[in-house]
This record gives C-alpha cells, structure tokens and sequence, in this order.
C-alpha cells in the first residue's frame, strides 16, 4: 500500500477575514482529513504561529510570501522518504468531505497522475500528485496543472471561507 500523506495550507495572512481565520477553521479540517485514508498530516504555517494538534507536524514556511506552491513545497520538504502521494487541502475550508479525500486518492491510485475534485464542472480540493511531480511546483501553485477531475458534487464542496461572513451565512 502506498504510503499517503495530507498537507494543509494554511500559512496565509487572511488579511479580507481580518484575523487568523486558520485557527478558527483548522481543527475542523484536521478532524475531516483525520477521518480519511491518510496517514501523516503536516500543516504549513506562515503568517502565524498556530498551535499543534495531536498527530499533527507544524513546519513554518518562511515564504509563504512567495505564493500557495511555496508553501506547498514546505510541506512536502517536511514528509518521510516513505511517502509517495500527497493530499493537498486547504485550512479554510471547514466542510472538507473525509470521502471527498478517499475518494480523490482511489482515482490516484488507478494511475491517473495529478487528481483533483471538482464541484459543479469546476475545479477544487482536496488535490493528490505522487512524489514524481513534486519538482515541478510553481510559486503561484498548481491551478495551471492539468488533472484528472473527480466528481464530488454528492458530498458537498468543502468551502472556501475568506470573510466572517462566510461562516455564518450571511
């Protein structure tokens, strides 16, 4: 079996929120990746110090500046030799489906390189690429990239929180 790990991005300002909106939504994010296939979790910090979680490795990313494929580059420094796929999520979306990673990683593990779900046609999280395309990420991250698109429309897309008004509906 293919060893797996999920790195979450969560190293930005969250300057339209207005405070660190990944200690807000992080452990609801930790606690859906925590419920799927995964086996280790890094979670890459930037902007702020955020607390670890049990089972949980917190690297900072020094430039996190530079853009979500720098942190992303953090993070995958930070794994085991043993690891040979990544799960890519993102802290500010709290209504991440567990299945929705199961379910990206299966079409992964049929050899379909880099995976994404996708919610309404439309490209979104999480995302999974093996350790060979691990040398290729740009600082403005992987949204260029071609993937194979796995619907996940049934489970709900995982939200993308960028103002407080964003987590009560409003």
């Amino acid at each position: 079996m293919t060893s797996v790990a999920a790195i979450v991005l969560a190293a930005g300002e969250a300057s339209r929120f207005g405070s660190p909106k990944q200690r807000l939504l992080l452990p609801r994010v930790l606690e859906r990746v925590r419920e799927s296939r995964v086996g280790e979790i890094v979670v890459v910090a930037g902007a702020y110090d955020l607390d670890p979680a049990e089972g949980v490795k917190i690297v900072h990313c020094p430039d996190w500046e530079a853009g979500p494929g720098a942190s992303l580059r953090c993070g995958l420094a930070a794994l085991t030799d043993e690891v040979e796929a990544v799960v890519v999520v993102l802290a500010d979306g709290p209504d991440l489906a567990s299945a929705a990673v199961d379910r990206v990683l299966a079409e992964w593990r049929r050899g379909h390189g880099v995976v994404a779900a996708s919610y309404g046609g439309g490209r979104g999280h999480p995302l999974v690429l093996g350790r060979d395309e691990w040398s290729r990420i740009p600082d403005e991250g992987l949204r260029d990239r071609p993937v194979r698109l796995v619907p996940c429309d049934d489970l709900g897309e995982p939200g993308d929180v960028d103002t407080p008004a964003d987590i009560v509906g409003e």
